[in-house]
């Protein structure tokens, strides 16, 4: 490290203690309205009852693609049993949904341009054209072209349901679906996945130095990860995460995942992901690692937990107060990569918890990061100039969770944040204001009108609810 990031670490260490100190002597004067976590030895009430928040990040898949004929969910719209909405495929015409029972998928672009084309204004049928848009431009000028095939029946109007991932849809059935969760940005997996432990994407110009930060969305040569080209070490993100609270609160946490293929590109085709190959953890969905104030504060160890170490600590009853698993290509769900085994490796997890001493206090958030170019018909509310982004789908598993209740809440990651910081922080939020180390991040995401309460979700007066183990390959 330079001489100089270790002086500038140095006197932003000093002075984020000392604004941590000032912030906590206004709160001794003035009161906190905030309800402080209550120690190991109270007694347990409300939200408080889980001390374990596991949260798994899947890939690229849209609400409406996979529970979009879920009873009682803000679904596909039909009409006597059919869809009744007609995407226009670009030569004529247009595509109406369709069950896919293909265990594998193509998906289409799904950067934060081609997410916008997709909404189209509020129309939603863009999907199609911005997907096969080469195979658009051809059939225009010749329609008897093969490619045109593509336009007659392609895989981003098509739906999966209890035929193709039953496991997901019984966890629907037994625990909380959500069907207003959004995407919290435009665009890709690695904003998605910056948002989902810091509620900001953004780019730094000096990592080292949090006022240097502004919001990005972009891509591989102009996104947030463009710094490893002056910092080939890291770390690349220099604005504050989740993990930042949660350490100076003495609040254990890890990040687990699965070592394997790299993880995506912003569009098409397949080949562009079944081509990449690394022994590594996929970077652009397991960040934490490679934030500033992670190595600042010796969590390195914390942030590069293989899974092994997740299922141990699950089997002992040790898991950290709150885990993110990921997967990778293989496991994700991903465009490209089976369902199939995605589910598998999902219920793995979910049946480890559910044999673990901690089930009884603990909460599981399945969500995926991004629409993956599939068909949604909801268009997403703008909170701000990022997002949010398109619906995905979203599962809440707990001993507590409300059985087989559809939340129609307005959500994104965001609200995750919110319910971690609510549990183990008193309520404290990633706020530039009252965090200790100031951002200039746009907005306190957790703060917006419009994000709903996960707390809804859980009915914290029933006794636990048993497990309920599902066979990984059904």
């Amino acid at each position: 490290m330079h001489a100089t990031h270790r002086t500038s670490l140095s006197m932003l260490h000093r002075a984020r203690i000392g604004l941590l100190l000032v912030a906590g002597l206004v709160l001794a004067a003035c009161g906190s309205a905030a309800e402080p976590a209550p120690g190991p030895s109270a007694r347990r009430n409300g939200i408080h009852k889980i001390r374990h928040v596991v949260v798994i990040m899947e890939e690229n898949r849209s609400f409406d693609s996979y529970f979009g004929t879920y009873p009682g969910a803000d679904g596909i719209p039909m009409r006597h049993g059919k869809p009744a909405v007609c995407v226009p495929s670009g030569i004529g015409g247009c595509v109406r949904p369709f069950h896919d029972p293909d265990d594998r998928n193509s998906g289409g672009p799904h950067g934060p341009v081609a997410g916008r084309l997709d909404v189209n204004g509020g129309r939603m049928d863009g999907f199609v054209e911005v997907a096969y848009q080469d195979a658009v431009d051809a059939c225009r000028d010749n329609p008897s072209a093969k490619r045109c095939g593509l336009l007659r029946h392609p895989d981003v109007m098509g739906y999966h349901d209890a035929r193709d991932i039953p496991n997901y849809w019984t966890y629907a059935h037994s625990f909380v679906l959500q069907d207003h969760m959004f995407e919290p940005n435009w665009g890709w997996s690695l904003p998605a996945h910056l948002w989902l432990v810091s509620g900001w994407s953004a780019k730094c110009t000096d990592p080292y130095d949090p006022s240097t930060c502004s919001s990005n969305l972009q891509g591989v040569r102009t996104g947030p990860s463009t710094t490893v080209e002056r910092y080939a070490d890291g770390p690349l993100y220099g604005w504050t995460d989740l993990t930042y609270l949660l350490h100076s609160r003495h609040v254990s946490w890890a990040s687990y995942a699965v070592s394997g293929r790299a993880p995506d590109c912003l569009s098409g085709p397949v080949s562009c992901y079944t081509k990449l190959r690394t022994g590594n953890t996929p970077d652009f969905w397991n960040v934490l690692k490679d934030f500033t104030d992670v190595r600042e504060d010796d969590e390195s160890a914390a942030a590069s937990e293989p899974m092994r170490a997740f299922y141990a600590a699950a089997a002992r009853g040790t898991l950290p107060n709150v885990s993110w698993v990921t997967p990778d290509f293989r496991d994700s769900d991903h465009p490209g990569a089976s369902i199939r085994t995605g589910q598998a490796w999902v219920t793995r997890i979910v049946n480890t918890v559910m044999k673990s001493p901690d089930w009884s206090s603990t909460a599981i958030f399945l969500a995926w990061d991004d629409w993956g170019g599939f068909y949604d018909h909801v268009a997403p509310p703008q909170v701000d100039a990022n997002g949010y982004g398109l619906r995905v789908p979203a599962l809440v598993i707990s001993p507590y969770a409300r059985r087989g209740y559809v939340d129609h809440q307005t959500l994104s990651f965001d609200a995750y944040l919110k319910f971690i910081e609510d549990d183990f922080l008193g309520g404290a939020r990633l706020d530039p204001k009252t965090d200790g180390r100031p951002d200039p991040r746009p907005d306190v995401r957790e703060a917006k009108p419009q994000l709903g309460d996960l707390r809804k979700d859980f009915d914290f007066s029933q006794p636990p609810r048993k497990p309920l183990l599902l066979p990984v390959d059904p």
